[in-house]
Formats: structure tokens, C-alpha cells, sequence
């Protein structure tokens, strides 16, 4: 009855004591009492049944006592509270661009590069809350493998499907951000970045990458540089004459252009030479771009002495109805 139910105050409820302690004086009182009326005898009517009226002579007692019962608990104030939050947000939109390219089946990331960096963005993902996310894929060429969204369930399945070979070999740089940067040029969020993972040098597409991190800046867009890739030579698994064989090759990064384009953007250069080093790199990122988030609570409060005080109120006028009428006694 009482649940989820408090009370304005509380300190009345030990008036609900008095019930009991009135019931055994008036009990006590009761049997003291005299009649008024004194008669020679009354064993003539010692045989006569016992009226239903007789029976029910503590009914008006009973009344009285619920009566107080609910008066005091209507004078303690009974209320309901109802709280909730409203959640103000100003969200993000995020391109991630990733190098699909042949090299990054390279093994110095287990098990290869692309692999490390999928594991590692669906992670990202999984941790975001409300901001728009897209994802972007380039080699030779880039292209939109998700627009912005916030179904993150597409996008992680999307991310899945992404495999090396999909796009001819080559490594279009700046192609990748002109693409990011046409995902997010109309956006209206408060803060636009892109992700941009790769481990090579710009040599393929069209598009400058310095000229594609001038036209983000345009627009404010920041860009967030990684490089992904072991210093030196790298295992890579290639078909010879003799079968699958692991060949190292040189790890080429052009660290200077990647650094230039996030300058150019206020953004950051990041180098990832193993798994734990990239898995931090996105951790950086995420905390760098938080969504702001405001949450205003409210509670509010919902009376309900008044049931309590009409029922009293319904009680005691019964009481005095039947005291007065059918259990009404001879003085």
C-alpha cells in the first residue's frame, strides 16, 4: 500500500499509537461502567437470543478508531514522486576513412593490419553514444561504404564486410579525405572530424591530400591522423613459385604529409607500431571528442492525503450516523 509512497511528515505516523491504547480504555471503561437504569432482576430474559444488533455494537467503535487511523495518516501528508532526466546533447560527426590497400595485410599488427584496425574502430563505435558515424574506404580510389548514421548495428556490420581488395591496389590519400570531407560538409553538428588510418605514401587519385586538408578546414573539419605500421620491415605473407611464403618489405609512411595534414586542420598525428599502441590511439581520440551531454533532473511531487482525509471524514460521519440512531443508547 505504502510503496513508493513517503511522507511530507513523518513524526505524525507515531500517533498511530493512540489506536491501540484507546481501544483497551474504552474496552476497560466499558466494563466499569454501570447501567443508569436499575432493574429487580434479569433472569427472565437470560434465554432470550442474541440480537444482530447486540452483535454488532462495536461496529461504531470500529468506525471511530479507522476514522482517526486515516485522519492521522492524511495529516502526515502521504505524496507520490515521479523523477526522470532530460538529456541535452550536442552531438559529433565522425567519417572514419581506412586503408583498405594491399599492404595492410601486413603482420606486424596481429593478425595483419586491417584486421587490428577493424577490431579496434568497432570498439570505437561501441562506445559512442549519440554521435552520427560514417565510414569511408579508399586504396586507388575511395568510395562510401556507410553514411552517417547512428544505427551503429549497420555500421559495425558494414565494418565487418570491408576486406582487403574490394578497390584496386594503390593508396589515394587525398582522395579518402575529400570523400570524408563530402560526408560531413553539410552537417550541421557541433564538431566534424575524420579518422584517417593508412600505412603508406599518397600514389593514387586525383586529389592532393594537402589541398584535401585545406578544403577540410574550409568547411571545420578536423582531421585525426594514424599511421599503422612497425619501424623497418614488416611480414607479409606472398604467393612465390614455391607456395605461400612470409616476405619482409619496408614499412613506408609518409609521416611528414600525415603530419602536415593535421596541423593544417587543428588535428592530431598518431603512430601505431603495435596492436596496444593503436587500441590507445582511438582511446586518445575518444576522449578528445566527447559528446557534451547535459542532463537536468526533476522530481516531481504528487499529493495523496486527500483520500485518506475523505475516507476519514466518511468514517466518522458513519460513526455518529449509527451511534446516534441504531446503536444508540439509553443514558
Amino acid at each position: 500500500m505504502f510503496n513508493d509512497i513517503t511522507f511530507a511528515y513523518p513524526w505524525v505516523l507515531y500517533f498511530l499509537i493512540l489506536i491501540p491504547l484507546l481501544l483497551v480504555w474504552y474496552f476497560l471503561k466499558g466494563r466499569k461502567n454501570s447501567t443508569s437504569i436499575k432493574y429487580s432482576s434479569l433472569s427472565i430474559l437470560k434465554d432470550s437470543p442474541v440480537t444482530l444488533r447486540e452483535r454488532l455494537r462495536y461496529v461504531p467503535i470500529f468506525f471511530r478508531m479507522t476514522a482517526l487511523c486515516f485522519l492521522i495518516i492524511a495529516l502526515a501528508r502521504p505524496q507520490s514522486f515521479t523523477a526522470g532526466e532530460n538529456i541535452n546533447t550536442e552531438g559529433i560527426d565522425i567519417a572514419m576513412v581506412l586503408d583498405i590497400s594491399g599492404s595492410m595485410l601486413a603482420e606486424d599488427l596481429k593478425p595483419n593490419r586491417l584486421k587490428a584496425a577493424k577490431v579496434v574502430i568497432d570498439n570505437f563505435v561501441k562506445g559512442r553514444v549519440s554521435d552520427r558515424i560514417g565510414l569511408v574506404v579508399f586504396a586507388r580510389e575511395a568510395f562510401t561504404q556507410c553514411p552517417l548514421t547512428i544505427d551503429y548495428n549497420v555500421l559495425r556490420n558494414l565494418l565487418l564486410e570491408i576486406r582487403s581488395g574490394m578497390i584496386e591496389d594503390g593508396t589515394a590519400i587525398g582522395n579518402a579525405i575529400a570523400n570524408g570531407v563530402n560526408r560531413l560538409k553539410d552537417s550541421d553538428a557541433k564538431s566534424r572530424i575524420i579518422i584517417l588510418l593508412t600505412d603508406g605514401v599518397n600514389n593514387s587519385g586525383e586529389v592532393d591530400p594537402i589541398s584535401a586538408a585545406e578544403i577540410a578546414k574550409t568547411f571545420g573539419v578536423r582531421i585525426y591522423t594514424i599511421g599503422v605500421g612497425t619501424r623497418g620491415q614488416a611480414p607479409y605473407l606472398v604467393k612465390t613459385p614455391f607456395g605461400t611464403r612470409y616476405q619482409m618489405v619496408p614499412v613506408e609512411i609518409d609521416e611528414d604529409v600525415l603530419k602536415e595534414i593535421s596541423g593544417i586542420t587543428d588535428g592530431k598525428y598518431f603512430r601505431a607500431t603495435n596492436n596496444r599502441a593503436l587500441k590507445e590511439i582511438y582511446e586518445k581520440i575518444d576522449k578528445l571528442e566527447k559528446t557534451k551531454i547535459e542532463i537536468t533532473s526533476y522530481r516531481n511531487a504528487k499529493e495523496l492525503y486527500y483520500s485518506w482525509l475523505g475516507g476519514g471524514l466518511i468514517f466518522l460521519l458513519m460513526e455518529l450516523g449509527l451511534s446516534g440512531t441504531i446503536f444508540r443508547k439509553i443514558p
